[in-house]
């Protein structure tokens, strides 16, 4: 999978950059707030996902602009395809012509991962980072867990809802039964497909780490649930997450929150049997977040087939030169756009294509 062709118009600080980029290594380099992290971000929004910086759209247009427009022309699934992407009040895309209902149907269609100084938030920072990497990954090679995530998110809210109002409505309680099996269906559809991602997971990362440590230090990566299931089937855990919202019932009409299910769950990333967040010096938690990225490109190469495009922002200053050697050498045989102030950090390794950004355009 290659970026062909990409053209920027009006997106955050870039008035207009057209490029044609390398089908190996290209070199995004620059002084800093000059709009590099923004050249890799449009390239990010073609796989379907939000912005992994903003939340609201309008943050992603020019400040003096009424739109922002990127067209990228790529290759996948052995043929030349393009999509564009409009942004004003909201996103809207095209795919080979064809107006899509939404930008997410783009999911699945071009495949990319990105990396970025953020990132180390999945270690650094509490749970909720992520469960949001976790479901940002598995929604890109599965459509159907983002169906099923939607599902139990909105049912969680109506659930919610119910426990503030039952000390107001009483007649509400008998309802609680129909809710918790529609939560428990769609829960445990969550946490079967995080279950299963998490294996792989620490699998890949386990590998890439040892690589970047030099065989130093082990990492591992388990998911932690707190209804502790201990299965992947998602019949058995249906009956188990039921149970369980059974069980903390009269506490959840109490607190007003349901206190059991997928929303609740962790990642328990540790360096030699202890835990990254808590213990982990600062390169250790830099690697590990890392090689949870790395082990993402891995993941969608085995799931789907096909080589995803790698976004690395502003990650080599950070690594000593015995990391920057093996990242290079781990990723070589796919396109890889690097963010980077020095471009002869990357290629004193490896040949490719560099462009220069100023103020938002390619000099």
């Amino acid at each position: 999978m290659t970026v062909k062709e990409l053209s920027v118009a009006n997106y955050r600080n870039i008035e207009k950059i057209n490029i044609t980029p390398s089908e190996s290594v290209n070199v995004i380099y620059g002084e800093n707030a000059q709009g590099k992290t923004n050249l890799l971000e449009s390239i990010w929004l073609f796989t379907g996902c939000k912005s992994f910086r903003s939340k609201r759209d309008r943050e992603l247009v020019r400040f003096d602009a009424s739109y922002a427009k990127n067209e990228m022309t790529f290759f996948a699934k052995g043929r030349e395809q393009s999509a564009v992407i409009f942004i004003d009040k909201k996103r809207t895309a095209m795919k080979n012509g064809v107006t899509l209902r939404s930008p997410a149907e783009l999911i699945g269609e071009f495949y990319a991962v990105i990396f970025s100084p953020s990132h180390l938030s999945l270690v650094k920072d509490g749970p909720v980072f992520r469960r949001k990497f976790l479901d940002t990954a598995l929604c890109e090679i599965k459509p159907y867990y983002a169906k099923a995530l939607a599902k139990y998110t909105h049912t969680l809210f109506q659930r919610n809802a119910l426990l503030k109002d039952i000390q107001f409505h009483s007649e509400l309680y008998d309802t609680l039964d129909a809710w918790d099996d529609k939560l428990s269906s769609y829960g445990a559809a969550v946490i079967s497909e995080r279950i299963k991602y998490t294996a792989l997971l620490s699998e890949f990362s386990a590998k890439i780490y040892d690589g970047l440590s030099g065989g130093k230090e082990k990492m591992s990566v388990e998911y932690t649930d707190n209804a502790k299931v201990y299965s992947d089937d998602p019949y058995e855990i249906k009956d188990f997450l039921l149970n369980r919202l059974r069980e903390t019932r009269r506490d959840d009409i109490y607190n007003k929150i349901t206190s059991i299910g997928p929303h609740r769950d962790d990642l328990d990333i540790k360096i030699d049997g202890l835990s990254a967040r808590s213990f982990g010096s600062q390169g250790q938690q830099r690697s590990s977040a890392l090689s949870l990225k790395l082990s993402e490109s891995e993941i969608i190469k085995e799931i789907t087939g096909d080589e995803p495009v790698i976004l690395l922002d502003d990650v080599m200053s950070e690594l000593d030169l015995t990391r920057q050697d093996y990242i290079l050498n781990n990723i070589s045989g796919r396109q890889v756009f690097i963010t980077c102030c020095d471009p002869n950090t990357v290629l004193r390794l490896c040949e490719g294509k560099t462009f220069h950004i100023k103020n938002g355009g390619v000099i």
